[in-house]
């Protein structure tokens, strides 16, 4: 019996004309360049425009990584978009995304898991085409954060920027995605969410997002070495078969110590979170994009993408280029 594989055959990313950088933050508020820069490692972050949707982003990178696989929208099998700020309450990103390009017919839905989205997504677009059902899945990660920051709070709406990535799947023979390990602990949810809802029209709560910096950093750096090396057993691989490391791009901190616990040397580790900030979702695959484009990542390589997020959601997928 042949052994069904997906491959990502095609990467894209998009990000916003418009960057906000430290100084600009700084004159709105209490802070600076160099305040954010130690404790997080960013410089700058893009924003979406006034009439940017998240599934304008999506579309952007969705359309880059079409060009790069090869193949026309209409031949995909299979749309998951993964974000945490859809354009509306419904229908999901993913569908609107679909008429954006132009496709119809092939099922499509959206995937909340936070900043472990993409991961989630791409997890589950591989049991997808395992099922032997799918050629050609897309999955997406695209958030619009600076719409659900309070830009009175340094100390978060400094951290999060706006984005998209994306991947196009081919099913093979050939190995490609080699293990994906998820996990989730809901107990945890109280140390980041945007607690806030819709309810007879009006607003429920408060849809500003809210976060324990310090508890979300000692809960991601634990559990990130924890989910890659579970991934890494599963695939009978160890820690130093890993060629590149792709972590959520939170903050530069994390992203340190995750990679010291793996030992690797941070030569090895893909970071976009100076110029990107978090991009929730986005993250992994604008990273991603990134080093497939500027030919880092090579053909046999064993790449590591690694999210976690709220909910507390987490998760990492070992591919093999």
């Amino acid at each position: 019996m042949t052994v069904i594989h997906s491959r990502i055959i095609g990467t894209g990313s998009y990000l916003p004309e418009k960057i906000l950088t430290n100084s600009d933050l700084a004159a709105l508020v209490e802070t600076s360049d160099e305040w954010i820069q130690q404790r997080t490692g960013i410089r700058q972050r893009h924003i979406a425009a006034d009439n940017e949707t998240t599934s304008d982003l999506a579309l952007k990178a969705s359309q880059r990584a079409l060009d790069m696989a090869g193949i026309a929208a209409d031949k995909l099998d299979l749309i998951i978009v993964a974000t945490t700020t859809p354009d509306m309450v419904f229908p999901g990103t993913a569908c609107l995304l679909q008429a954006k390009l132009g496709a119809k017919g092939m099922p499509a839905f959206d995937v909340q898991a936070v900043c472990s989205g993409f991961v989630y997504a791409l997890a589950t677009a591989d049991q997808f085409m395992r099922s032997g059902q799918y050629e050609h899945i897309l999955v997406v990660g695209a958030e619009i954060y600076s719409r659900i920051l309070d830009w009175q709070d340094r100390g978060t709406c400094v951290l999060f920027g706006d984005g998209a990535g994306a991947v196009v799947l081919k099913r093979s023979t050939a190995p490609g995605i080699l293990a994906a390990r998820l996990h989730a602990d809901g107990s945890h949810a109280g140390i980041l969410s945007v607690p806030g809802s819709v309810c007879g029209g009006k607003v429920s709560g408060r849809p500003l997002l809210q976060m324990d910096g310090t508890a979300v950093f000692k809960f991601a750096v634990k559990v990130l070495e924890e989910v890659a090396l579970e991934t890494l057993t599963a695939a009978g691989l160890q820690k130093s078969d890993i060629d590149w490391l792709i972590p959520h791009q939170a903050n530069i901190r994390i992203i340190q110590a995750t990679a010291k616990k793996l030992g690797m040397s941070m030569e090895r580790v893909i970071t976009t979170v100076d110029r990107h900030a978090n991009t929730s979702a986005a993250s992994v695959p604008l990273a991603l994009d990134e080093a497939v484009r500027d030919g880092r990542i090579k053909p046999g390589q064993h790449v590591m993408l690694e999210g976690v997020g709220g909910g507390f959601t987490w998760g990492a997928v070992l591919i093999k280029w």
